[in-house]
């Protein structure tokens, strides 16, 4: 049994806390004998009271002695709805530490995209990526950990901290296996909902350590009775203290309190008597006992309630309408009778349910009232409309524009530092105030746009209904329309956006507007692969952009568009290079069009990197993506955009036939994207790729692996890949073995892919695999299926198009036929900047010919591309020649 120490109680609520303290210290000692070894994470869970806040005081003496640095904070129920309000806190004494200079300096690239969540740098002008700043905070963590080991970081009342800081928490913990940093979290059991209770739930599945704390037994109540009283104690007194308390460690040290206070005599014939003394410790009997301290004090707790944790004296006198003087007695006052206590920052309640009893306790029009006037008092204190805004999510609605301006304004600041959900919640109330009529739309508008990422259903909600009301002027109509297409199709919505686009644009006279959504409506369409009349648009997208000069980004993204669908199509590679060229501005993309620019959707910019890159213009595409990845990482932006650029950049990589470098940046692709999701069309269109790339690799087994974990199998989403994922499916198929599958495939890709028009041969090279499939089962046919196929590659008429189809043409005929072909292969597959593809041609060549040399060609291209499956290939029959 852990004893108490003189003074007692104290140290009261450690009693038959042996198994936890254990587990702490050796922690501790862990972390705290060599800066290589990881600390790791311990979890504590119980009921209010039940001693998690004197475990964690008990943790800290121990991390101290043994000269650790330790940093603690304490989640508040008043200030859930603040964001990064908790992990803020934890790292304000590194942040105070540092000059604005040594901040930067520290932080590198980090500062501009943690900073403003963490208060030491201003935001920016755009709404930040929640995940980028999550990442920000765990770096900076990451690094503070170096810095300042050994570190331990404590955080009590999980349960009640932000949504923000616990999204930290449940990345960070992912991360501890690698730091020095002890962190040491206390909760109580089913308190938090929704995505924090997800997280929680993350937090406690990678702790090494996990306890639920008990209530203590009749001999510990027996032990802290008499370390507290005396040893004179009785033992049916004892017992007493035992059944009122229920052996909850903070209600006995309060009771026993209280009867030290009291002179009450610790023997039987007091026991009755400790009922009533208990009662005073919480609900009624802790209101009454407060009011008994007086009005003023009574008001000023009532202050300190609404301001929640980490109390101001002065914010709390200036709530509470009293000079400052006045305000230090009725705190000393609190201080005395155990309801507030004097901490690092400010002054706190002595424990949370004291705090919750408190704020219960003020009248519902009273504290609705003192909600409003602390809004004031904080927005006095320059802490800004966002600090303000979770009082004013308090106030009863009241027709005020101001409210709404203010609430407004705390939502743009919520959306800079990282946080949608927070500006949801206040654009929410500003709607029930509700906003003045002429500005009621651009809230709905601007709560549109807050839920986009987060919860496309809402947005719909929102956006159609803010365009059902005046208010919108014509550019902020068109721009919520086309988010609105953006939401009901990234919720499989796709005709309904078509819709919406064609009602407004119904509206408008020609011009730059309604150009911008007749350039959405294709773009859905054409990255769509279910559509009815793919010819006919076509044909009509063909004569909308064939006048087009790219005077403006609507003519740039119907350029855009133009030859994405005629690289699809297959038409000559010089016209799709020629459209791409006129959308962009000195070489560039255009003002607006940037890859962080938010006017036009991220596709479009896609669209233009996969036309450069079919159509043998590799470098462009190749510098496309990676302007694209650096400007994603610069601003901070970690999720879907990010994953799907780095997928891109490894496709151009491995069509260049750096197949190394491909395989690293479309492994990158996929671990961004299972962290935003699971199941999403970009884990296909990575997926896709990098199974293409291990196959070219030679690692077979490895892409089966990769298909299986992310369901590379019928059906698929009505999207489409680059490259065609159902070409890639069906080559996997047959280098597994499973044949008939594969035929399936290519047979299926076949016929979706001629009903739409799209005969790009390296784009979906289906007829390739599939005719080498047939060559001895149907040789008529595969020579029918390459005949067209070399017919559509000379039509596109890329190297790589024509030299791939020469290629396969080769391996269908035999003797001096077969040679002469793989020689014209090689020839123009040498001239393509697909350096794999030239790979293949020689060694195919090599072997055909049986000539060394062109197998030693092809043998140092292979092993310099990465390809061990054909570099091996050429071994094998450069061995058979030289014999």
């Amino acid at each position: 049994m852990t004893q108490g120490r003189p003074g007692g109680a104290a140290w009261a609520p450690l009693w038959e806390r042996e198994d936890e303290l254990a587990a702490a210290t050796r922690a501790v000692e862990e972390l705290c004998a060599d800066v290589t070894t990881a600390g790791g994470l311990l979890t504590f869970s119980g009921e209010a009271g039940i001693g998690k806040t004197a475990l964690l005081a008990e943790v800290r003496r121990i991390a101290e002695a043994r000269r650790a640095t330790v940093w603690s904070v304490r989640g508040g129920e008043a200030v859930t709805s603040v964001p990064f309000n908790v992990v803020r806190q934890l790292l304000q004494p590194a942040l105070v530490s540092f000059s604005p200079e040594e901040a930067r300096e520290y932080l590198g690239d980090w500062y501009e995209i943690a900073g403003p969540a963490l208060g030491i740098a201003e935001p920016g002008g755009r709404q930040a990526d929640p995940q980028a700043v999550c990442d920000g905070l765990v770096e900076v963590v990451s690094r503070l950990a170096q810095l300042k080991w050994p570190l331990v970081l404590l955080i009590d009342d999980a349960h009640w901290a932000d949504q923000e800081t616990l999204h930290w928490l449940a990345t960070f913990a992912q991360r501890l296996d690698e730091l020095p940093v002890l962190v040491v979290v206390a909760r109580r059991p089913g308190e938090a909902i929704g995505e924090s209770a997800r997280h929680l739930a993350t937090v406690t599945d990678r702790a090494r350590s996990f306890a639920t704390l008990q209530a203590l037994t009749p001999a510990a109540a027996a032990g802290l009775t008499r370390a507290t009283l005396g040893e004179h104690a009785d033992a049916p007194f004892c017992r007493e203290v035992w059944a009122v308390t229920g052996g909850n460690p903070y209600e006995s040290v309060e009771l026993l309190a209280k009867v030290q206070d009291s002179e009450l005599e610790p023997v039987e014939g007091s026991a009755d008597e400790l009922r009533a003394l208990n009662r005073t410790a919480r609900g009624r009997g802790l209101v009454d006992r407060l009011k008994g301290l007086g009005t003023d004090a009574t008001r000023f707790a009532w202050a300190a309630a609404i301001l929640g944790s980490g109390i101001s004296l002065e914010l709390a006198a200036s709530l509470a309408v009293m000079d400052i003087d006045h305000a230090k007695r009725c705190a000393e006052r609190l201080c005395t009778a155990r309801i507030l206590v004097r901490g690092d920052e400010g002054l706190e309640f002595v424990h949370p349910l004291i705090a919750t009893t408190v704020y219960r306790s003020i009248p519902g029009a009273t504290r609705t009232a003192m909600h409003g006037v602390a809004a004031a008092v904080v927005a006095r204190d320059g802490q800004g409309a966002a600090a303000a805004s979770r009082h004013l999510l308090e106030v009863h609605p009241d027709d005020d524009p101001e409210l709404v301006e203010q609430l407004r304004q705390a939502a743009s600041e919520h959306l800079a530092v990282g946080a949608p959900d927070a500006a949801r919640r206040c654009l929410e109330r500003a709607l029930r105030e509700p906003p003045l009529p002429e500005i009621h739309a651009r809230v709905l508008y601007e709560l549109g746009c807050a839920t986009l990422l987060t919860s496309p259903a809402t947005t719909i909600s929102h956006l159609r209904e803010a365009l059902s009301m005046r208010g919108l002027d014509q550019e902020l109509r068109v721009d919520a329309v086309c988010r609105l297409s953006q939401a009901l199709v990234h919720n499989d919505q796709l005709e309904k956006g078509l819709r919406a686009i064609d009602e407004e644009s119904a509206r408008l006279d020609a011009g730059p507007a309604r150009l911008r959504l007749q350039a959405v409506r294709y773009m859905w369409e054409g990255i769509h692969a279910g559509e009815e009349d793919s010819p006919g648009r076509s044909r009509r997208l063909a004569s909308l952009a064939g006048p087009l000069s790219g005077r403006d980004n609507a003519e740039r993204a119907l350029l855009i568009l133009r030859a994405f669908d005629a690289m699809t199509r297959g038409e000559n590679a010089e016209l799709v290079v020629e459209l791409c060229d006129r959308a962009l501005v000195n070489g560039r993309l255009a003002p607006g069009l940037g890859w962080t620019d938010t006017e036009w959707s991220f596709e479009l910019r896609l669209m233009l990197g996969g036309s450069y890159a079919f159509s043998d213009r590799l470098d462009r595409a190749e510098s496309l993506f990676t302007e694209a990845v650096r400007a994603y990482e610069t601003a901070g932006w970690s999720g879907g955009h990010l994953a799907l650029s780095h997928a891109f950049l490894g496709y151009v990589y491995r069509r260049r036939g750096r197949l190394h470098e491909a395989e690293r940046s479309l492994r990158e692709s996929l671990r961004l994207a299972d962290r935003v999701g699971q199941g999403l069309p970009m884990h296909w269109e990575a997926a896709s790729m990098l199974i293409d790339t291990l196959l070219a690799r030679g690692r077979v087994d490895e892409a089966g692996a990769v298909a299986d974990r992310y369901g590379f199998a019928p059906p698929s989403a009505s999207t489409i890949y680059v490259p065609d994922a159902p070409s890639v499916r069906g080559r996997l198929l047959l280098a597994l073995g499973r044949t008939e599958e594969g035929l399936n495939e290519l047979e299926a890709t076949a016929k979706a892919l001629t009903a739409r028009g799209q005969y790009n041969t390296v784009l979906a090279p289906w007829a390739y695999d599939l005719a080498r499939a047939l060559a001895h089962e149907d040789p008529k046919r595969a020579g029918h299926l390459v005949a067209d196929a070399r017919m559509q590659a000379e039509r596109f008429g890329t190297d790589t198009a024509i030299g791939e189809a020469l290629r396969c043409a080769a391996s269908l005929e035999t003797g001096a036929r077969s040679v002469a072909l793989y020689r014209q292969a090689a020839t123009y597959l040498e001239a393509s900047p697909c350096a794999y593809e030239h790979a293949v041609a020689r060694v195919e060549y090599g072997i055909a010919a049986d000539s060394a040399v062109e197998l030693e060609r092809g043998l140092t291209l292979a092993r310099t591309c990465g390809a061990d499956g054909l570099a091996d290939r050429a071994l094998d029959h450069l061995g058979l020649v030289r014999r």
